[in-house]
């Protein structure tokens, strides 16, 4: 018996990454344009990239989600209007927005479906209904709420809930955030974040009689809600988030997979009682991460979940080398190679369903049959036959 899961919602920083949370197993990707949103250092997507990516989403059953989420002002505005009717024309299935004169906007001149962002910081039952009344039709709720407290706004409210599962977390209340206006000049509400709470401070309180230290005492852990799936479930919250368009392909591929295995799991069996819980965990720590943590979904965040230490790669990173592009037979298996990898090195073929697929390459040959020690960036090689590969897999390698 097939069971209620939430939405999967991934991340998708280009068209690229799109494509490979989809393939992954997202049910839906969120993602930028040129301009109106909270994430300008990314990749982003030109318009006929976006007509592509919903073209690529809709084929395979995902849907898609725009996020104009940053703060305008009137010149903005008198810009929005020709963007957001081409997003109705293409078949946007949402956008993704804080501000009320870009609802009113978006009301007033197209028929898309209308998500809160969480910047708007939506944490109660009667700013709920109130965003409900705006024409909102869902909303991400603050990433200060927890799962119960979700549950009832869900409730009470009659709208549709969507949380933050997986990925970074901020200090400060989502929109509400001006450290790094004053520390880089860069508009944290505008798309010129600079992540100043993750940067050491000096703290020194001569008159308390405490010495002079440095600390990272604004930076938070990472979010990961994989131990508490069947807590969203149970509270029948409609979709869960992953951040992290600014991250990896290797990074869309593992959340993609991992929740969407999980959540598969339940819609079959009704319960996580697996050994592939660990095996998923293990997965989510093959991604650069800071420590992982529940933050607020179950009790309140606190000052076990301050990421005090500086920023570093852990010995579990693995990096993406390529992508499958197609198999010779049953002879060998040709990549596309990203980041460079040397003969006898071992690689991993992450599977779009399954476990990891590991092969020794005892060879690497370019196409012309060539012999190679080292493989570069940007070309196709041929490695020994990997079986159940499949064309667009992600090919990743433990960092050395």
């Amino acid at each position: 018996m097939k069971r209620k899961v939430p939405e999967l919602l991934a991340p998708a920083g280009s068209l690229d990454k799109l494509k490979v949370a989809v393939d992954y197993g997202a049910n839906a990707v969120y993602l930028g344009g040129l301009k109106f949103g909270l994430r300008s250092a990314a990749e982003n997507f030109t318009k006929q990239e976006l007509r592509e990516g919903v073209d690529y989403a809709h084929a395979k059953g995902a849907l898609v989600y725009v996020v104009l989420n940053g703060f305008l002002h009137d010149k903005d505005l008198d810009e929005l209007g020709e963007f957001i009717q081409f997003l109705d024309q293409i078949k946007i299935d949402a956008v993704i927005v804080s501000d009320l004169g870009t609802i009113a906007t978006i009301s007033e001149q197209t028929n898309l479906e209308i998500h809160l962002s969480t910047q708007a910081s939506c944490l109660n039952i009667d700013s709920a209904r109130l965003w409900k009344k705006m024409g909102v039709t869902r909303v991400v709720v603050g990433r200060e709420v927890s799962i119960a407290e979700a549950a009832l706004i869900k409730k009470e409210a009659q709208i549709e809930v969507e949380m933050f599962v997986h990925g970074s977390m901020c200090m400060a209340y989502s929109g509400n955030c001006v450290i790094s206006n004053f520390t880089q000049g860069r508009d944290s509400n505008r798309g010129g974040c600079a992540h100043s709470c993750r940067f050491e401070y000096s703290l020194d309180f001569p008159k308390m009689g405490l010495a002079a230290k440095h600390n990272y005492f604004m930076s938070s852990k990472d979010l990961s809600g994989l131990r508490v799936l069947e807590e969203f479930i149970a509270a029948g919250i409609d979709s869960i988030k992953v951040e992290g368009r600014m991250k990896s392909h290797l990074y869309a591929a593992t959340m993609a997979k991992v929740y969407s295995q999980a959540l598969d799991y339940y819609e079959e069996h009704g319960h996580f009682l697996s050994e592939k819980l660990l095996e998923w965990e293990d997965e989510l720590k093959k991604v650069t991460h800071r420590t992982y943590a529940q933050a607020n979904l179950i009790d309140k965040a606190n000052a076990d979940t301050i990421f005090n230490e500086r920023e570093h790669d852990t010995e579990l990173d693995y990096v993406m080398v390529g992508r499958v592009i197609g198999q010779i037979e049953d002879k060998e298996t040709v990549i596309e190679v990203r980041n460079a990898f040397n003969q006898y090195d071992e690689v991993e073929i992450l599977p779009f369903k399954g476990s990891v697929l590991k092969q020794g390459l005892n060879h690497i040959k370019l196409l012309n049959g060539q012999e190679i020690e080292r493989s570069k960036p940007s070309t196709l090689v041929k490695i020994p036959y990997v079986c159940g590969a499949e064309v667009n897999n992600i090919v990743r390698m433990r960092k050395v």
